[in-house]
């Protein structure tokens, strides 16, 4: 008679690999893509755009952000902690300096005839910008529009902008309008250096 060879219990096999997948699968970090949150302008036909408005020097708030990752706003280098303050001013022109952008009257939901920025953030970087120096400046620029929004929902509706209707948040977006161009990154260093 021959000896049986002992076997290896395998039915709990199967048991043991999914648990290792789930262990694997629990304890694995996995990386967050950061990216900016934009709605894309609607495509225009070449051929049907008559000319491109002309636009007062005054009404644009320059932000260059060249190879070295300096940022130069309005031909003065700052420190990115400072971006934030210097959008708003811009944007919001309180005291309606010649510096700054002009204003227009316009007929507003909620708020009537309204004094409304025409002002424009152009900001414009180097091919060799890095990517986390790129986002933190358009992240500063559009906090710059969403703090001037969220204080003047709370002057005007006594809440945060985010707690308002939707046709209360239209009201505000058309006071303080998201206007930030983004020009082609250029080759060689933008700014100096």
């Amino acid at each position: 008679m021959a000896k049986k060879t002992p076997e290896v219990p395998a039915s709990s096999l199967a048991d043991i690999a999914f648990m290792l997948l789930i262990f694997f699968l629990v304890t694995t970090t996995m990386d967050v893509d950061s990216g900016l949150e934009r709605r894309l302008p609607q495509w225009v036909d070449p051929d049907q755009i008559d000319e491109t408005p002309q636009i007062n020097e005054r009404n644009i708030f320059v932000v260059l952000v060249n190879r070295n990752n300096d940022l130069l706003v309005e031909g003065e280098y700052i420190n990115i902690d400072e971006l934030r303050d210097r959008a708003k001013e811009f944007m919001a022109n309180p005291t309606n300096a010649e510096n700054l952008p002009e204003k227009e009257p316009k007929e507003i939901a909620y708020f009537g005839e309204t004094m409304v920025t025409k002002g424009v953030i152009s900001l414009r970087n180097d091919l060799d910008t890095r990517y986390g120096t790129y986002l933190a400046v358009q992240n500063e620029l559009v906090a710059a529009i969403n703090e001037l929004r969220d204080e003047l929902a709370r002057e005007h509706f006594g809440k945060p902008y985010d707690e308002l209707e939707e046709d209360q948040q239209s009201a505000i977006r058309d006071i303080y309008p998201q206007k930030i161009s983004e020009a082609e990154p250029k080759g060689k260093n933008v700014g100096g250096n």
